[in-house]
């Protein structure tokens, strides 16, 4: 007798119909919707802002400083978003922040000049988190605690390194790159080194197996390790690209406030988690997107925008910006169930 090879079936066992399309492209499409929707907040938001004030608003000057004040929490983010995806969290990286850019602004290491201040916050960032990184991979430490004592023992450390001081940077080639006479096109420098950040982490994420690897240790850390992959030193790697960032946003906030100060990066944790989560990053790790956090952080800075040009109190703007979050996580366990 013949005997007739049995059709494919999928991950459910189903035999999936001929004009069925592939799992991904469901993926892809559920992307793309989010991504619309946040372009379409955005759009909204830009719309009220030059419907409100648009004299001030749509001004060019305001314009680059929304960008420019987005590139710093921007370039967190997006070391936040790897952090997340991968199942982690980082409460630290204000704190981290503002322990770069002190030391960093420091007297003695000034007389190194550019090379000295911005050498120092890059190793100030890595070397927070790889601390953060080893007690998290290796010290079995759950990252809550551990990133929670990196954000006192930080904060603490940049007090006393500074005694409550600000410290002005008197380093001219610093100073120059916030001068509107550095920008190039119109376009400010910090925020060409936010757009580079964003664009690298994007291929990381996606076109690289150390990308793949950070999904799937969010997604199931057992069945990643024992796919072949070393969690632990996948986390290590992951809390240090953090650091990394950190790094970079605290020679960008040198650059734009021109001094360095304990109370730099201020809730700089809270909002770069915000505008992940809003981004479509799932808390529970497995899945998230580069662009959805920057467009996360480009529709919190909006807001704050518009709310610093209204003249509307601080505390309306967190109210709103607790229903944005509020909102974007009940869309998410609403997508989740449905999937």
């Amino acid at each position: 007798m013949t005997q007739h090879a049995s059709p494919p079936r999928d991950s459910t066992g189903k035999v999936p119909s001929a004009g069925a399309p592939p799992a991904w492209r469901g993926l892809m499409a559920r992307a793309d919707v989010r991504t619309l929707s946040l372009l379409g907040v955005l759009a909204a938001l830009i719309l009220i802002g030059g419907i409100t004030k648009p004299d001030e608003f749509l001004d060019t000057r305001n314009l680059q400083l929304v960008l420019t004040q987005a590139s710093v929490i921007g370039v967190v983010t997006v070391g936040m978003t790897f952090v997340i995806i991968s199942g982690g969290i980082d409460l630290s990286v204000g704190a981290i922040v503002a322990l770069a850019s002190v030391w960093a602004t420091t007297v003695a290491t000034q007389e190194y000049g550019f090379a000295g201040i911005l050498f120092t916050a890059v190793v100030v960032g890595v070397g927070c988190g790889l601390v953060n990184g080893m007690l998290i991979a290796y010290g079995a430490m759950v990252p809550f605690i551990a990133t929670l004592a990196m954000l006192a023992s930080a904060r603490g450390l940049a007090l006393q390194i500074t005694d409550g001081k600000t410290q002005i940077v008197t380093i001219p080639s610093v100073l120059d790159l916030g001068e509107r006479d550095a920008y190039v096109l119109g376009i400010p420098p910090l925020v060409m080194v936010f757009a580079v950040v964003t664009v690298i982490g994007w291929l990381v994420l996606n076109r690289t197996t150390f990308g793949r690897r950070t999904v799937a240790v969010g997604g199931n850390a057992e069945a990643a390790r024992l796919a072949g992959i070393d969690v632990r030193r996948q986390r290590l790697y992951l809390y240090l690209l953090s650091g990394l960032c950190c790094g970079i946003a605290a020679f960008l906030l040198i650059i734009l406030s021109g001094s360095g100060q304990n109370t730099n990066g201020n809730l700089y944790e809270l909002d770069a988690i915000a505008a992940a989560i809003i981004g479509g990053t799932l808390l529970t790790g497995g899945r998230g997107t580069i662009v959805g956090s920057v467009l996360g952080v480009l529709i919190f800075t909006t807001i704050t925008n518009i709310f610093a040009l209204n003249n509307l109190q601080s505390d309306v703007q967190q109210i709103a910006k607790g229903a944005i979050i509020v909102a974007a996580v009940l869309v998410q366990r609403r997508t989740a169930s449905t999937t």
